[in-house]
């Protein structure tokens, strides 16, 4: 297999990996690994938004933009989790109750992301 295909990090990237690796303490053939599942993940996914791109498609940009969304979701925020764990708890006699539970709620939801 030749070194040449676009889907193949460059040697730097896999030294910078290596390094990488030792420095978190890490067990470094899955740290690469991983690594290189993800670039050659981003590898195609950005192959697919040029591949639109050069074809024509209507609104291209918006299209990629779109599919990059779709496929890179952004985790939620720490103001989503602490939502959706707030609606996870249990509300037991004696515990949380819904008044504090909701004052909780509105105190989060007023919090920036």
């Amino acid at each position: 297999m030749s070194n040449q295909h676009p889907i193949i990090p460059p040697p730097i990237v896999r030294e910078q990996w290596f390094d990488d690796a030792v420095r978190l303490n890490s067990t470094p053939k899955y740290y690469i690994a991983r690594q290189a599942a993800l670039w050659g993940a981003d590898q195609q996914l950005e192959a697919c938004c040029e591949w639109l791109f050069m074809n024509g498609y209507d609104n291209s940009h918006v299209t990629s933009a779109r599919l990059r969304a779709a496929r890179r979701p952004k985790p939620p925020t720490l103001k989503e989790q602490a939502l959706e764990a707030l609606e996870a708890l249990p509300t037991p006699a004696g515990q949380v109750t819904a008044d504090r539970l909701d004052t909780i709620r509105r105190a989060l939801e007023q919090l920036d992301d």
